[in-house]
C-alpha cells in the first residue's frame, strides 16, 4: 500500500534564526551551517528570519553575519540576505560612489529591472542614502551614457506583452536611418526608442529589423553606440564568462550576477552558458573560487545541469 506524502513543509523561520545563532556560538563560525541555511530560503523566507531573530535575540542579524563573516563569503551573504529592491539601490550606490564608478553595474541593473522595479528601487534608493539617484547619476555620468541612464529611470513605459506590428516597423526603419544608414549616429532616436519601449516591444523590433535589413539589431546597436543598449535581458553568460577569464576572478561581478539573477532566471542563464562555452557554468565557478565562498555559490547555482 503506497502512502502519499505532501509538498515538504517549509522550514520554520523561528527554528532557521535559532540553527543560525547556534551557528555564531563558540570559537569561530560554523559557515557550513550558515551556508546550509541561508543559501537555500528564499527571499521572503529570508526576511522572516531576519525579523524572528531580532525579535528572539534582540540582535540584527544583517549585523551579526557582517561580524562572523569575512572576505568574499562575507560580501556574497550580505549581497543575498537584501531583500531585491535594496539590494539593487546597494549596487546603484557603490556603482556610482566618487572613488569607485562602475557604470557596468549600474546599466545592467537598470536595463534589466522593468519599470515598477525602478519606481520602487527609485524610493528605496532615496530612503537608504538620502538622495534621489536620478541626481547621483547626473552627477557621476557624461555624455551619452548619462543620457541614456537617467532616460531609464525618468521614462514611463510599459511592461505588457502586447506588441504594435505597425510600430515596431517604424521604429525599426528609424533606428536603421538613425544607425548604419548614416555618417554618424543620431544617438537621439536610440536613447528615445530603447528607454519608450517595452522589452516585448524591442525583442519584436530586433526580428522585424534582422528581416529588413539582414542584421541583428544589437550588433548595429554595439557598433553605433558602444552597446550601452540592451534589447534582451542583460548578456548574463557573456558577463559572467569576462569575470571568470584572465589574470584573476573579477569577483565583485561574479558575486553580483549570482546573487542578483538566483531568483530570476538562472536556469535561463546556466542553459545560455553551457551552450555559449560548452561547460557548464557550476564547473566554471568551481574552478576559479574556493573555500566556503565557493561552497555558497554553488548552492546558489543549484544542481550542475
Amino acid at each position: 500500500m503506497s502512502t502519499l506524502t505532501g509538498p515538504p513543509v517549509p522550514p520554520s523561520p523561528r527554528d532557521d534564526a535559532v540553527q543560525l545563532h547556534r551557528a555564531f556560538k563558540g570559537f569561530g563560525c560554523d559557515n557550513e551551517a550558515v551556508i546550509n541555511i541561508i543559501a537555500h530560503r528564499d527571499a521572503t523566507q529570508r526576511a522572516l528570519i531576519q525579523h524572528e531573530y531580532k525579535y528572539m535575540y534582540s540582535e540584527d542579524l544583517f549585523k551579526r553575519l557582517a561580524s562572523e563573516l569575512h572576505g568574499k563569503l562575507e560580501i556574497a551573504v550580505l549581497c543575498w540576505m537584501h531583500d531585491p529592491a535594496g539590494r539593487d539601490a546597494t549596487i546603484l550606490q557603490q556603482g556610482l560612489s566618487s572613488y569607485t564608478v562602475n557604470l557596468q553595474s549600474v546599466t545592467e541593473v537598470l536595463c534589466s529591472r522593468t519599470p515598477s522595479q525602478i519606481y520602487t528601487l527609485k524610493q528605496i534608493y532615496h530612503s537608504m542614502f538620502g538622495v534621489y539617484l536620478e541626481n547621483d547619476i547626473e552627477q557621476q555620468t557624461l555624455g551619452d551614457h548619462k543620457k541614456i541612464l537617467l532616460a531609464y529611470v525618468t521614462t514611463p513605459r510599459s511592461e505588457g506583452f502586447e506588441v504594435d506590428r505597425e510600430l515596431v516597423e517604424r521604429d525599426a526603419k528609424a533606428l536603421f536611418k538613425a544607425g548604419e544608414k548614416k555618417l554618424g549616429t543620431d544617438e537621439k532616436t536610440f536613447i528615445r526608442i530603447f528607454s519608450e519601449r517595452s522589452r516585448a516591444h524591442l525583442v519584436a523590433i530586433d526580428s522585424s529589423y534582422r528581416n529588413m535589413y539582414g542584421n541583428s539589431l544589437k550588433k548595429a546597436v554595439k557598433s553605433e553606440t558602444s552597446g550601452k543598449f540592451e534589447l534582451r535581458p542583460f548578456d548574463n553568460p557573456t558577463v559572467l564568462h569576462k569575470a571568470m577569464t584572465g589574470l584573476g576572478t573579477d569577483d565583485t561581478t561574479l558575486i553580483r550576477v549570482i546573487v542578483t539573477r538566483t531568483e530570476i532566471d538562472m536556469q535561463y542563464i546556466k542553459a545560455e552558458y553551457q551552450k555559449k562555452y560548452r561547460k557548464s557554468l557550476n564547473d566554471a565557478v568551481h574552478s576559479e573560487t574556493s573555500g566556503h565562498y565557493r561552497s555558497f555559490l554553488l548552492s546558489l547555482l543549484g544542481p550542475n545541469r
